[in-house]
């Protein structure tokens, strides 16, 4: 694991509100903030979003290999953590029951889940090849991420 330095931090969420400002689309929204976290958090090999359509996650913007296209509520580590509606971090994916593989060279994963007008809405999803790459600041920074793109889409 590694945490980022808060310098980093702040730096990454000035640049996406400055990207999200005044913009309402939530497609062109979760391009701009799933670009982003990919080329400014080092170590990742994936970085998207899943949006929910009735009982599914459906694949939205991503950086990365190609992905799963729908995930069911309740399934691997993005329908678990859809379906808790609470961040889920997972040091090895392996060990996590039920995971769902993508992409085999993803080690391990946080999912972060967002709410758009009090309604789940999706997840935002982060991979990396690296084992135990994410920890309490990276949870906090992903988190934060989810909620300015949430800010950004209930503006319009």
């Amino acid at each position: 694991m590694t945490a980022s330095s808060a310098q980093d931090d702040d730096d990454l969420l000035s640049e996406l509100r400055a990207l999200l400002a005044g913009e309402p689309d939530p497609i062109a929204n979760a391009a701009n903030t799933a670009a982003l976290v990919f080329a400014r958090l080092p170590r990742l090999n994936w970085a998207g979003f899943y949006f929910l359509q009735g009982e599914t996650l459906v694949l939205g913007p991503f950086q990365g290999q190609p992905a799963c296209t729908r995930i069911p509520l309740g399934r691997g580590v993005c329908g678990t953590a859809a379906a808790r509606q609470e961040t889920i971090l997972v040091p090895d994916v392996h060990a996590f029951p039920g995971h769902i593989v993508c992409d085999t060279a993803s080690l391990s994963e946080i999912v972060v889940p967002f709410n758009v007008a009090g309604k789940l809405s999706g997840v935002l999803d982060i991979d990396s090849p690296e084992a135990n790459r994410f920890g309490a600041a990276e949870q906090a920074l992903l988190e934060a991420v989810a909620a300015l793109y949430v800010e950004a889409c209930e503006v319009a």
